[in-house]
């Protein structure tokens, strides 16, 4: 299932799939191109979810294992959408289904705030355990976004945080009943209204300088 676009309103709602919801080079791609259609369409806020037990496994190792020579390309497209989702001048929420893992959390994180189900499902950077260190970007990142005990926390041991324990350290901000996280998602970008793109592009830019410059410059 490809990644789908609906709207709440003047909320645009982007559906990254029913599936793991790895970063193909397929998925980037058209993620990529549904974000320069809702800036197009002038949308006032933006949430991403899944429609199944993942928002996303985040890389497709399987593909990195079969083009080891192109690792460093797709690095960089994967922390390019990164920067982008960081930057995104207009408010931006990730309502979260169920597994948020490894590169699918860290574009969780990328958004304005989170909302996770309550019942089901972990946001985990395992990276410790699987032996892939962040790139100096996606620590960047990620540290952007958390305090230094939440990143300690969360970075250096590969832990499973479940939606209870996941908003005791920061990691998302809301949870809810599966059947509401679009719903809770709605209930925090709506009473923010309409920002102009422009300033809150520049706000997102100054504020994540240091991340922008690490993703951008892997």
């Amino acid at each position: 299932m490809s990644p789908t676009l609906t709207h709440r309103d003047k909320i645009a709602v982007l559906d990254l799939g029913g599936d793991e919801n790895r970063f193909t080079p397929e998925f980037l791609d058209q993620v990529n191109a549904a974000l320069d259609t809702v800036l197009a369409d002038g949308a006032h806020a933006l949430i991403t979810t899944g429609s199944g037990k993942f928002y996303s496994n985040g890389l497709d190792l399987e593909w990195l294992s079969g083009n080891g020579d192109r690792a460093q390309w797709y690095v960089a497209q994967v922390q390019s959408l990164f920067a982008r989702m960081l930057t995104l001048p207009l408010p931006t929420a990730a309502a979260l289904p169920g597994h948020a893992f490894g590169a699918g959390a860290m574009l969780a994180i990328a958004h304005d705030v989170r909302v996770m189900r309550a019942d089901r499902g972990y946001f985990c950077f395992p990276e410790a355990d699987i032996r892939i260190p962040f790139t100096k970007g996606m620590a960047a990142l990620i540290q952007a976004k958390l305090t230094p005990q939440a990143a300690i926390a969360s970075m250096t041991t590969g832990r499973r945080f479940p939606a209870p324990e996941a908003i005791q350290y920061d990691l998302i901000d809301a949870t809810a009943p599966e059947a509401e996280v679009i719903d809770a998602a709605v209930a925090l970008l709506a009473p923010l209204g309409a920002k102009d793109p422009g300033t809150l592009g520049e706000i997102k830019n100054v504020m994540f300088a240091d991340a922008v410059l690490a993703l951008t410059n892997p």
